[in-house]
């Protein structure tokens, strides 16, 4: 079999581990590190990036974008390109990395050269909304709420450590000051032309993310029921393989956890037709395809691996 090579510079941090575990289940693809005391020297992860077909970068956005720069230094033999960090997430130059966003997503990541890996609650919350403002049943400027609750492994190394050494809360509140990073990405992949207010929370628990829409339905185009938005999500996504658009719980409860060490996104539609409401809900593993198992994914369709890679960490949960 030919492989095709991976670098992944960062692989010590947690999307990188959670990339480079799963590659290793990649038939066809061969990982390339570099000697741990030259990890920061360009000039190795120069001669790294012109010998291998594809890097991923798992770096905070500065250095992302200084490896970009190295990478197109290269010219005609840079590699390809997935960045983890949200350096590149809203630039025009670079494709999104969601096969399953829209029509004909899939076959553009798997054409590009350079994929910004989407965030984790970003994907949760596209995943709700595009395909009703795609149908044009909610409204581009409709005020949008989004409220999020993700494992501390999302929070990054010094939350990681905060919550491992002292526990941490229980929960928390977080981003405030509503300036969260994910914002721009998921207004613009989202369709929206008001900016959403997001609220995320920690929770003290490893993995596991749950992203939910408060809505009324008296909002959107005029009759829409709760049944209208799952059957309109359940036909966007008809055969995808990670986008599961399943019935709401029969006791209208929903934990984190249940698809943690899986790639699936999980929808939901919880609605009180009486009252005229609905919560639109994802749940997903924010490691899986919240990070790592999205990149993954991208990368097979780049080296034309297609759902090799895709189904690389899938479980059986229906």
């Amino acid at each position: 079999m030919v492989h095709k090579t991976v670098f992944i510079d960062g692989e010590a941090g947690t999307t990188g581990l959670g990339i480079r575990e799963r590659l290793l289940r990649v038939p066809g693809i061969a990982l390339r590190s570099i000697a741990d005391d030259r990890r920061k020297d360009p000039g190795a992860r120069r001669e790294m990036m012109e010998e291998v077909d594809l890097v991923v970068l798992c770096l905070p956005d500065a250095a992302a974008k200084e490896s970009v720069a190295l990478a197109d230094s290269l010219g005609a033999n840079a590699p390809k390109i997935v960045d983890a960090s949200t350096a590149h997430r809203v630039d025009p130059a670079w494709v999104y990395g969601f096969p399953e966003m829209a029509p004909g997503q899939a076959e553009k990541v798997a054409a590009a050269h350079k994929v910004a890996n989407p965030g984790c609650y970003p994907t949760g919350a596209i995943g709700l909304l595009k395909p009703l403002v795609t149908a044009g049943i909610m409204p581009a400027d409709l005020p949008v709420t989004i409220n999020a609750v993700s494992g501390y492994s999302g929070g990054g190394k010094s939350m990681i450590a905060d919550h491992d050494a002292s526990g941490g809360p229980a929960f928390e509140l977080y981003g405030l000051g509503l300036e969260h990073k994910h914002v721009p990405e998921t207004q613009k992949y989202a369709g929206l032309t008001r900016r959403p207010i997001f609220v995320p929370s920690v929770g003290h628990y490893v993995q596991g993310m749950l992203v939910s829409v408060p809505l009324h339905l008296d909002t959107l185009t005029a009759g829409t029921k709760g049944s209208d938005l799952f059957d309109l999500l359940s036909a966007y996504y008809t055969g995808q393989k990670l986008v599961r658009v399943v019935p709401p719980t029969a006791d209208a409860k929903l934990e984190p956890e249940a698809l943690n060490n899986t790639d699936v996104l999980e929808l939901r539609v919880f609605a009180n037709e009486a009252r005229r409401q609905a919560v639109l809900v994802a749940r997903l593993d924010n490691l899986g395809k919240g990070a790592s198992g999205a990149a993954v994914q991208c990368i097979g369709l780049m080296l034309g691996l297609g759902d090799t890679a895709a189904a690389a960490k899938e479980m059986a949960h229906v």
